[in-house]
């Protein structure tokens, strides 16, 4: 089994954390990028159980049941073929984000070797999310939302990691080629 190099990368709904993922995967073959909510996504397309289950919590704009996620991010994980890996979107909550470092400290195959918040202001998130429409959830009342469940357990998350001594912070508020430029050196000095 492979020793796997894990990557976090948090931040607002429209803080633009998946396309940054994504270029910094495209242009590195030994990274593999997965964001939680095309893990989810897909589960929900395939239609089964899961997917099922999973779709009415997304429906709503709530999260999804962390034994669930998990799972979905563990496997992911695992199967992966390289031995790094950036996860957008996760952890959304204190209790993800316990239950995950819960399967670390037990399982030593996987390192988390650090947590990256993409900042951006709640003007700028809105703009980018209501402007991109990806579907029924890109309102304003499912916005406020999202946003909200982001927001409410950020303080306490950011404490977590930043005692660590993992936490980086990236500010989003720029072009997405700076702000890759900045992600990826960063993750490839420390791979």
């Amino acid at each position: 089994m492979n020793y796997k190099k894990l990557f976090l990368i948090i931040g607002a709904p429209g803080s633009g954390k998946t396309t940054d993922a994504e270029l910094i995967a495209k242009h590195n073959e030994n990274i593999t990028h997965y964001s939680t909510g095309d893990m989810l996504r897909e589960e929900v397309a395939s239609n089964s159980k899961r997917g099922k289950e999973i779709n009415k919590y997304i429906s709503k704009g709530e999260i999804v049941p962390i034994n669930i996620v998990i799972e979905t991010i563990i496997n992911a994980i695992k199967a992966s073929s390289t031995d790094n890996i950036i996860i957008d979107g996760y952890p959304r909550s204190i209790e993800q984000m316990v239950e995950l470092d819960k399967y670390l400290q037990e399982n030593k195959d996987i390192e988390l070797v650090n947590v990256i918040e993409v900042t951006v202001s709640e003007e700028t998130a809105r703009e980018r999310v209501l402007g991109r429409s990806r579907g029924e959830d890109d309102n304003n009342e499912v916005f406020n939302n999202r946003m909200k469940v982001y927001t409410e357990p950020l303080h306490q998350i950011r404490d977590f990691y930043t005692k660590k001594g993992i936490l980086q912070v990236i500010s989003g508020e720029r072009s997405i080629e700076e702000i890759v430029f900045e992600m990826e050196n960063f993750i490839l000095s420390k791979i």
